[in-house]
């Protein structure tokens, strides 16, 4: 039979274990959920000032963005510049970030979800991923940014 002083040390670790993993796994929960807001807060900045400026504001300076027969755009200057000679009235990207994981280091992060473009006449949906990196302020920026038009335009009625 083991003796007392070895069962209160095991307790003593497991129960130590236990706390530490469950702050540690608290500490995740709360910066996926930080930087799914972030994605949320960017869609809707998006409807709400345009493509161009919310993809400057929520883009860190050396972002990269990959579309679809282009070469990668580079910094966040670059992509507004795109966005703003692209961009036209009444056009309206939004998006819905699905899934969100973040590195142990809690400074680095994903998301995936899907997007919709609505255009005067059209409505296109596709997926897109997007990696998070946290800035000097410790606010959550794009360092990476793709979308695939997989999921094509929708039928009018």
């Amino acid at each position: 039979m083991p003796n007392k002083n070895c069962i209160q040390i095991c307790l003593f670790l497991i129960l130590t274990w236990s706390l530490i993993s469950c702050g540690r796994s608290t500490s995740l929960i709360d910066a996926c959920n930080s930087v799914l807001e972030t994605d949320r807060a960017f869609s809707a900045y998006s409807q709400e000032y345009g493509m161009a400026e919310s993809f400057y504001k929520y883009a860190s300076s050396k972002a990269v963005m990959l579309r679809d027969n282009s070469y990668p755009i580079i910094g966040n200057e670059k992509i507004k510049t795109l966005l703003s000679s692209a961009e036209k009235t009444n056009h309206i990207l939004t998006w819905e970030p699905q899934y969100a994981d973040v590195s142990s280091s809690m400074d680095m992060a994903y998301t995936y979800g899907y997007y919709k473009y609505i255009t005067p006449d059209s409505t296109y949906r596709g997926c897109y991923v997007s990696i998070w990196k946290k800035d000097i302020n410790n606010q959550w920026k794009f360092v990476f940014d793709a979308g695939s038009s997989g999921l094509g335009k929708e039928k009018s009625e």
